[in-house]
């Protein structure tokens, strides 16, 4: 089956009408049925576009063939603008394999590859692609921190936005993520006061404008969820995510896509935790994953509003 069989859309349209009007796009990490019911409810709920993000340990967790049954379904229309992405894939390898699973939109993160090379496996992953009107993904500069096997660097690069305008260029790729500061995991910053390198996103701005731009790592990291999480057990201390005054600027500059995956993380266990510490006798876990779900969805409802500014734009 491709991608319109199950009602995905590739990012193309949604990223041209994104920039147009000044949003960006939620691409929330689903990784079991809860957080894919979450996500798709909330998009659904405040009629925003969204992207379903899946990592390849994701992707192995879940296991192909159940990830696709869940997707069908949820009997998606096309107007409802919904998109399967494979997140951080790490080789063109699997980003043709989920391709012919039916995912609409892939990345290929072959960032810490010289440029050169980073530029010749996008490329390569490019042209497979386009032959399925598949949307691909790249990323140029490298975002430190941990989320997964897939997902970690100890290290982070800026973009250098002299070498923007020839990596899209030869490699034909439909969006680009850059390096501006944001990093990956619940510690995303080392002070109140560190702000995103808005200097680097404006000139890369300058040289690509209209073209699609992504953030990743840019989860607010909301406070309410790490006191829940340390009040019923849990030990998170110096957790700090990006403002969201700061993620609302980066949509005014072309940010058109933004990785949310720590929030829905802390938001599913606050709710779990919290259920079990107020009701202890409770053993079902229908009951305490769906307080978990529900945090999910009432955080991506308040993140479409009140950063993506996606609501009622699908």
């Amino acid at each position: 089956m491709t991608y319109a069989d199950y009602g995905l859309v590739n990012t193309k349209d949604i990223f041209t009408d994104a920039i147009t009007r000044h949003y960006a796009v939620p691409a929330f990490n689903v990784y079991n049925m809860e957080t894919l019911s979450a996500v798709v409810s909330a998009a659904r709920d405040s009629h925003s576009p969204v992207i379903l993000a899946v990592s390849e340990s994701a992707l192995k967790y879940m296991g192909a063939d159940m990830l696709m049954g869940m997707v069908k379904g949820l009997k998606i229309k096309e107007s409802e603008k919904i998109a399967l992405h494979l997140d951080h894939g790490s080789s063109p390898e699997i980003c043709q394999e989920v391709i012919k699973l039916g995912f609409s939109s892939v990345m290929i993160d072959a960032s810490k590859m010289s440029f050169k090379d980073n530029m010749s496996v996008s490329k390569k992953v490019a042209d497979f692609a386009h032959q399925f009107n598949v949307s691909v993904e790249a990323e140029l500069g490298t975002i430190s921190g941990i989320e997964d096997e897939n997902t970690q660097s100890q290290y982070s690069s800026y973009t250098n936005p002299d070498d923007v305008i020839k990596f899209v260029e030869r490699t034909n790729i439909d969006s680009l993520a850059i390096a501006i500061g944001t990093s990956h995991g619940a510690y995303k910053r080392k002070s109140e006061t560190e702000e995103l390198r808005f200097d680097i996103l404006d000139k890369i701005t300058q040289r690509l404008p209209n073209f699609p731009l992504v953030l990743h790592g840019a989860s607010s990291i909301p406070e309410n969820f790490i006191n829940l999480i340390n009040t019923y057990g849990g030990n998170l201390s110096n957790a700090r995510g990006i403002p969201t005054q700061q993620l609302k600027r980066a949509v005014e500059l072309n940010i058109c896509k933004i990785n949310v995956d720590s929030d829905s993380r802390l938001a599913f266990t606050a709710g779990i935790r919290e259920s079990l510490a107020q009701h202890p006798e409770n053993f079902n876990p229908r009951e305490y994953l769906s307080c978990g779900t529900k945090k999910i969805y009432d955080n991506c409802i308040k993140e479409i509003q009140e950063i993506m500014n996606s609501a009622n734009k699908a």
